[in-house]
C-alpha cells in the first residue's frame, strides 16, 4: 500500500505507472507530459467532487422531510438496494471491471460498508430533529477529520496552509451550527440531531482514506458496488426487525422520492465520485468540497419556499467558502 503515502501516486485509475513515473531519456515522455497528465487527472478529481457537493445537498433537504416517516435503518437498506442495483446494471451494461475482484479479500468491503452504513443510518436519525442547513454544516466538519485520518492511515501530512484552511472551514461550520451564538458555542449546546449526525460524519471521514488504503486496483465501479452491497447486507442483518415492521406499501410519496434520490444520486453516483476522486486527490481535498454543500442547501431550501437564512448564519457559510478557495489555490493542479 505504498501508493497511499504519496498523494500523487494514487492516480492508478486513469494514468498508468509508465505515465506517472519519471521517464528516462529517449522514452518519448517528458517531465512536462508527466506533469500535464497529473494535472489533468487532478482536475478530473476536482470536477467529480464539485458534482458530489451538489448531489449530496439534495439528500439533506429530502432527508429532513422523510426522516420522521420511516425508520433510519429501513431507509438506509432501501437506498443501498437501489444504489447497488444501479451500479450492478452499469457494470453489466458497460462490462467494466471484473466481478471476481470482489472476492479478493472481501473483508475490505465489510469494513468500508460498515463505515458507509453507519454514516447513513446516523444521518437519517439526526435529520429527525436537525435542520437541513445545520446538518449540512456538520457535514463540513468532515474535511478536518478526514485530514486527520488521512495522516494516520496514509501518511498524508497536510502542510500549514491546508491545516489553516481546514480549521477556518471548521470554524465556519460551527458558526452555522450554533447560528452565530457564541455563548451557545462556549457551552457546546449542540442539538441532539446535530450530535448524532456528527458521530456519523466521523465514519464518513474515516471511510475516505480507507478507500485508498484498502484499494487493490479494482476500479471505482467494482469498489463502490462491493461497498454498497456489503453495507446493505450489514444493515439488513442489524435492522431486520425495523425493516420487517415497515409498512412499505403505505409510505408517503416523499419517502419514495427520497429513497430513489439518495439511492441513485446520493449513493450510487456520489460513491463513484468519491472513489474516483480519492485515487486522484489527498483525503483532505476530496472532502474539502463538502464546504460547498451548505451553499447548495441554502439555494435548494429557498427554491422549496423556506426562504434564506439570517445574515448572521451567512457569515459562517462565507468562511467555509474562503476555506475551499484556499485549498484550491494551494493545489497547483486547481
Amino acid at each position: 500500500m505504498g501508493e497511499g503515502n504519496n498523494p500523487r501516486r494514487g492516480i492508478a485509475q486513469g494514468v498508468s505507472i509508465s505515465k506517472c513515473a519519471p521517464q528516462k531519456k529517449g522514452t518519448g515522455v517528458s517531465d512536462g507530459q508527466t506533469a500535464q497528465s497529473l494535472r489533468r487527472e487532478a482536475l478530473r478529481g476536482h470536477a467529480a467532487m464539485f458534482l458530489f457537493s451538489a448531489l449530496v445537498a439534495g439528500s439533506f433537504s429530502l432527508g429532513a422531510r422523510a426522516a420522521n416517516l420511516i425508520d433510519p435503518t429501513a431507509i438506509t437498506v432501501a437506498r443501498f438496494v437501489v444504489a447497488a442495483g444501479v451500479l450492478a446494471g452499469i457494470a453489466i451494461f458497460t462490462r467494466a471491471g471484473r466481478p471476481a475482484a470482489l472476492l479478493t479479500q472481501p473483508w475490505r468491503y465489510l469494513l468500508l460498508g460498515f463505515a458507509f452504513a453507519a454514516y447513513f443510518v446516523l444521518m437519517f436519525e439526526g435529520l429527525k430533529t436537525a435542520s437541513p442547513l445545520s446538518a449540512s454544516a456538520v457535514f463540513t466538519l468532515t474535511p478536518l477529520m478526514a485530514a486527520g485520518f488521512g495522516w494516520f492511515l496514509l501518511g498524508q501530512r497536510p502542510d500549514r496552509h491546508i491545516v489553516t484552511a481546514l480549521v477556518l472551514g471548521a470554524a465556519g461550520a460551527l458558526w452555522v451550527i450554533f447560528r452565530g451564538d457564541l455563548q451557545a458555542l462556549a457551552r457546546l449546546e449542540l442539538g441532539r440531531g446535530e450530535a448524532i449526525y456528527l458521530i456519523g460524519c466521523v465514519f464518513h471521514a474515516v471511510y475516505t482514506p480507507l478507500v485508498r488504503k484498502l484499494s487493490r486496483g479494482e476500479g471505482p465501479l467494482m469498489s463502490s458496488l462491493g461497498t454498497l452491497t456489503a453495507g446493505g447486507l450489514l444493515t439488513l442483518v442489524w435492522g431486520w426487525q425495523a425493516i420487517n415492521s415497515t409498512a412499505w406499501g403505505s409510505l408517503p410519496a416523499i419517502v419514495w422520492v427520497t429513497i430513489f434520490y439518495v439511492g441513485i444520486f446520493a449513493s450510487a453516483i456520489t460513491t463513484l465520485l468519491v472513489q474516483y476522486s480519492t485515487m486522484r486527490l489527498p483525503s483532505s481535498k476530496v472532502m474539502a468540497y463538502t464546504y460547498l454543500t451548505p451553499v447548495w442547501v441554502i439555494a435548494l431550501e429557498a427554491v422549496l419556499g423556506q426562504g434564506l437564512p439570517g445574515a448572521i448564519v451567512l457569515v459562517g457559510v462565507i468562511l467555509t467558502l474562503i476555506a475551499l478557495t484556499m485549498l484550491l489555490q494551494e493545489d497547483p493542479a486547481a
